[in-house]
């Protein structure tokens, strides 16, 4: 799931997994972080699903993806498009 919020500088999205999905460590990767895995790591939340929020520049089309453990990669199913390889993000 994707949350946004948008000020005058940045669109802040933040990037949720779901409670126990997947298992172990995650962390979003993408072309906002140059596709290094682990910089955005998910952290718990107090309802258990896992979070991380990154502020980006508005008006940006970006792909990007999950990382879990054991290189386990796999899309956003609410990302605002995919492009056969990535899931998609419009800030």
């Amino acid at each position: 799931m994707l949350e946004r919020s948008r000020n005058k500088k940045h669109t802040q999205v933040t990037f949720v997994l779901p409670v126990g999905h997947p298992a172990g460590e995650a962390s979003v990767v993408g072309d906002f972080n140059e596709w290094r895995p682990g910089a955005h790591p998910l952290t718990a939340r107090p309802d258990g699903s896992r979070a991380v929020t990154v502020a980006l520049p508005h008006d940006q089309r970006l792909g990007f993806r999950y990382l879990a453990h054991g290189d386990y990669w796999f899309d956003e199913e609410a990302a605002d498009g995919h492009d056969g390889r990535n899931s998609l993000l419009h800030t």
